[in-house]
Formats: structure tokens, C-alpha cells, sequence
């Protein structure tokens, strides 16, 4: 990708108080992509996915951001992300953009972050430049064909068909419905609920939410391939924090990373929902400070 000076900017409607940091924008072959960068120290490299932005880690980042660098991403169309003409909003599409967005921030000695879909993206990124990744951390994600699985096939075939994506972005599903009951914990006030909806308020705006949906089947080639170099990855130290009132990612889900990174952590966050580094930061936060102490012990005896 082509990069060239960015051309984005902040919205009125943020609210400073509530996301007190400041907005960077990097434009990616038309794409301005926004991204907040906090602090000092490791960096910690924040994605999430459908439907939320940068938002969602806000509490985590300043809990974080006295001992790492974090750096949050919002990928186009979510968030303060705009997509370019003729960007696709496809699984292998924001993937592709995140590589370009490391190459072009020369980002190294990263800590992958990865949620809801910035796990594969994330991951995807990590076997394309895997001299950039020395860690990972994930949280109720996936990396494998989900084509199969019955109720996300299902979920799938229903809501990202036509009618499905129509739906979405004429009454916008995803935000109205979708983060309030992912939310276990607590529930999120009306100013953190505006934050989500300003950022998709239009049906145009949420094409982005509405093409993911049919992508957990319909991107089956790039989950495959996913899957299959995942061993490439393996003997990154990797922490699996879990929230387990998710019923979409469930234990299966962790089990089969606890597989797939034999050098792993688990913490599981009883009665979370999805949204964790939203639902329950605090614990979320003290899981990656804990986990990051225990493995700078292990490397001092080691050594």
C-alpha cells in the first residue's frame, strides 16, 4: 500500500473526558485510519473488531499507560476509520491494511493485543512480519474456519446474508442490540452507548459492521491459511485472557489456543462478557501487568 499524509480528524462528538487521549491519523492507500498512542515502555498493539473502535480499551489504556506504550486501531469504518472508495470491509482487506499500518509506523517489539476480530487480523499480521512480535495476548477470538461450527454458521448465513446486512445497517443491530448485551458486568451509560452510535450513524457508515458478519464462513480461504501457519507463531510467550459469560467464544474456543501456544498463561475473568477490556478493566488490565511481572521473573532466572 501507498501511504501519504493523513487527512483525517477528530469529531466534535468525542468526548475528552471520556476519551482523554489524543487522535493520530495515517492515510493507507486513501484510508484514514485513526489510532490513539499512549504512554511509554513495551507496546502493547490493541485490536478489537464488529462493532466497536478504540473506545472499548479506553479504561485499559489508562490503566496501562504508566508502564506500556499502548497503540489502539481502529480499522476503516469503525470508529474515527473512514474508509477509501472501493475498500471492501473484508476479513483479508483489514489484515492486509493492518501489515501496511506496522510497516508504515516502522512498529517492532510488539505485544499483539487481539480481540473479537483483531485476533486474526492481529495474528495474520504476527506470520507476516513476525520479526515485528515477541508476545500475545488473547481475548475471546478465534483464528480457524468457523464454516462448520452450527451456531456461528448459522449466525453467519443469517445475518450476513443480503436481508441480514440490510437490516444491520438500516436499524443498526450490532450497537443497538449486540454491545449492551455482551456487557455482563455492568451496564454502559448513555454516553458511552453515543459513542458507539455516532461513530455508525448512518446506513452508509455501517457497511463496515454489516460485511464482517458473513465473513466468520465466507472468508474461509483466509482463515485456512491462517490456521495452518499458526505454528509459526508458537513459541510466542501468549497470555489467554478469557471472559466466560461470552456465549459466542466459549471455552472451546480458549482450549483450543491452551493447544495451539504450549507457552501460555490463562486468566479467566468469571461471569465477563465479551467485551471484557470494557466489561471488567480493571482485572483485565492487572491480568496483562501480572502475567508481564511473572515472565520478567521466569526470563531473570532463566538467565
Amino acid at each position: 500500500m501507498t501511504t501519504t499524509q493523513p487527512s483525517g480528524q477528530r469529531p466534535a462528538w468525542v468526548d475528552n473526558e471520556l476519551f482523554p487521549f489524543e487522535s493520530h491519523f495515517v492515510e493507507l492507500d486513501g484510508n484514514a485510519v485513526h489510532y490513539v498512542d499512549e504512554g511509554s515502555g513495551p507496546t502493547l498493539l490493541m485490536l478489537t473488531g464488529n462493532p466497536v473502535w478504540s473506545f472499548a480499551y479506553r479504561e485499559a489504556i489508562t490503566n496501562l499507560r504508566d508502564r506500556f506504550r499502548c497503540i489502539a486501531v481502529d480499522f476503516p469504518g469503525f470508529g474515527l476509520s473512514t474508509g477509501a472508495p472501493g475498500y471492501q470491509y473484508l476479513a483479508r482487506d483489514h489484515a492486509e491494511l493492518l501489515v501496511s499500518f506496522l510497516d508504515r509506523l516502522n512498529l517492532t517489539h510488539l505485544t499483539l493485543v487481539g480481540h473479537n476480530w483483531g485476533g486474526p487480523f492481529g495474528l495474520y499480521a504476527a506470520q507476516r512480519r513476525p520479526d515485528k512480535f515477541e508476545r500475545l495476548i488473547l481475548t475471546n477470538t478465534w483464528a480457524w474456519p468457523l464454516n462448520g461450527d452450527l451456531p456461528s454458521e448459522l449466525f453467519s448465513r443469517g445475518v450476513g446474508n443480503p436481508i441480514g446486512r440490510a437490516l444491520i445497517q438500516r436499524f443498526n443491530l450490532m450497537i443497538e442490540y449486540y454491545i449492551p448485551s455482551a456487557h455482563k458486568r455492568r451496564k454502559l451509560s448513555d454516553a458511552e452507548m453515543a459513542h458507539y452510535r455516532q461513530a455508525m450513524p448512518t446506513p452508509a457508515r455501517r457497511r463496515a459492521c454489516a460485511a464482517l458478519p458473513g465473513e466468520l464462513i465466507g472468508a474461509r480461504g483466509f482463515f485456512t491459511d491462517l490456521e495452518n501457519q499458526l505454528s509459526a507463531l508458537e513459541k510466542l510467550p501468549t497470555l489467554l485472557v478469557w471472559a466466560d459469560a461470552d456465549p459466542i467464544f466459549t471455552d472451546k474456543y480458549r482450549q483450543r489456543f491452551e493447544e495451539a501456544f504450549p507457552d501460555h498463561t490463562t486468566t479467566v475473568l468469571p461471569g465477563a462478557g465479551h467485551f471484557l477490556q470494557s466489561d471488567a478493566p480493571t482485572e483485565f488490565s492487572n491480568a496483562i501487568k501480572t502475567w508481564w511481572d511473572e515472565l520478567a521473573s521466569r526470563d531473570s532466572t532463566a538467565s
